[in-house]
């Protein structure tokens, strides 16, 4: 499930990269070289450029690769500019991450309700192709119905007709963050900093099947024990619920269990 054609030093620099990304999500191709020969590593610019737009990582201050429109795809507004999101299922946000492996990389999606950070429904694929994230978006309507407002960035696979025309489709409005505007999403991208550090680099995955259920019992442990600092410690399902107890009828929760499957 893995992608191959990459050295085990280019993997390993690609991890490295993944870190300091996280702590450093403004650096480009420049300042991430001169990061990576500080700590040893005899890179030059143009390789660790093609890494980091292999693993879909550009500067804030710039268009991530993954945040690309596809030429000809329409691109939605941003509604979310002066709202309060203070319900289940008013708006849910989604983004794609990279997720390094022992010998190889993946890249996953996920699906969140924004106001009580509950993860929804996630997928992992080996390309960025659209249908891992229209699988996603499928099971979380399937599991929770739909939301008022869908918000993403202006990634190709959430411009695509596939992805804008389910939504569509289920009477969900678009919106989508200005470009390069990373603090427009800041909520899932928050998510990907506590998956990664305490997840995926602690168990070094060495395959899909271990990287699924591994990631699988994370987004369990966030979703129904994991403490949020936001809801003064309770967790994003107890959230949820409650919310949805007080929002009126035009809300239903999930019709399946809280443990999700990629």
């Amino acid at each position: 499930m893995c992608p191959e054609g990459e050295s085990a030093e280019n993997l390993a620099l690609m991890g490295e990269i993944d870190r300091q990304f996280l702590e450093t999500p403004f650096y480009g191709a420049r300042q991430m070289t001169w990061h990576l020969r500080a700590q040893g590593h005899l890179v030059n610019i143009k390789r660790v450029r093609r890494l980091m737009w292999l693993m879909g990582l550009m500067p804030i201050y710039r268009q991530p690769r993954t945040s690309v429109p596809a030429k000809g795809h329409k691109i939605y507004p941003y509604l979310l500019r002066g709202m309060r999101i203070d319900r289940p299922n008013q708006v849910w946000c989604a983004d794609i991450t990279y997720i390094p492996l022992a010998k190889g990389f993946l890249y996953l999606v996920a699906i969140m309700d924004w106001s009580s950070r509950k993860v929804l429904a996630w997928r992992l694929s080996n390309t960025m192709d659209v249908q891992f994230c229209v699988d996603a978006l499928d099971d979380a309507l399937a599991r929770h119905g739909a939301p008022e407002i869908f918000n993403t960035d202006q990634g190709s696979q959430f411009t695509s007709w596939a992805w804008t025309q389910r939504l569509k489709e289920a009477g969900v409005r678009i919106s989508m963050d200005g470009r390069g505007r990373f603090l427009d999403n800041i909520f899932i991208e928050r998510l990907w900093r506590s998956l990664k550090y305490e997840c995926v680099y602690l168990h070094a995955f060495s395959g899909g099947h271990a990287t699924r259920m591994g990631i699988g019992h994370w987004f369990d442990f966030y979703n129904n024990r994991r403490p949020h600092t936001a809801h003064g410690g309770a967790n994003p399902a107890d959230v949820y619920l409650d919310q949805l107890s007080v929002s009126g009828p035009g809300l239903r929760p999930a019709l399946q269990p809280t443990v999700l499957a990629a």
